[in-house]
């Protein structure tokens, strides 16, 4: 794809999203992590609902790890998967308190092996919480770029490569919370507001209605 294309789209999103920022609410990399999990087939809404009270009550990992997974599941449990996230959390939260000293690591495959986190919840941690460049692709992201056609793949993995080939590393995060809400307030996945979308002119999908 010309660059001229990709410069121009990104434009358009950065003038449509000015203020765009991550939709979860947290005070540090721990809460981020935590939350992030949650969000797994949850909105951020709903996740925001949960964790104040959650933190309150386990501030760190040495507190989560502490927790039973049958209080913990009291907490989360309108998040959905609750059983397999509270063992997660917890498991995650012993290894950060026990290995790392309660300090979450700002490294791509130390934090992919903490159990329930997987390349999209590690690239949200980094780029939020480390200012580390990265380009986390949810189903919004995935959906918003193969229509556009920044993307043109199947899957997550490769949708994130193709967009870390032709996007500007300055741009990876940022870019990553502009699709997002355009996808949440635009280019939704059952009925696209095509017809008041400022991207038409670039979008494939348009192209092809």
């Amino acid at each position: 794809m010309e660059k001229e294309r990709v410069a121009r789209i990104l434009q358009t999103l950065s003038e449509m999203y000015p203020d765009a920022r991550p939709g979860l609410h947290f005070h540090n990399a721990y809460e981020l992590l935590i939350a992030t999990i949650l969000s797994a087939q949850c909105t951020d809404v709903r996740v925001n609902k949960v964790t104040p009270a959650l933190f309150q009550a386990f501030p760190d990992p040495a507190a989560m790890a502490e927790c039973s997974p049958e209080v913990l599941e009291e907490y989360i449990k309108t998040c959905g998967m609750y059983h397999t996230k509270a063992l997660n959390i917890i498991k995650t939260s012993r290894i950060i308190a026990e290995e790392y000293g309660g300090i979450v690591p700002a490294d791509r495959e130390k934090l992919q092996a903490l159990p329930g986190v997987g390349r999209k919840t590690a690239n949200v941690v980094l780029s939020n919480a480390f200012g580390i460049p990265a380009l986390a692709v949810d189903t919004h992201v995935f959906r918003v770029t193969n229509r556009i056609g920044l993307a043109d793949a199947e899957n997550v993995f490769d949708t994130e490569q193709q967009l870390l080939a032709i996007i500007p590393e300055e741009y990876w995060s940022i870019a990553h919370h502009w699709l997002i809400w355009h996808g949440r307030r635009v280019c939704s996945a059952r009925k696209p507001a095509c017809e008041s979308c400022r991207l038409k002119a670039e979008c494939d999908y348009y192209r092809n209605l």
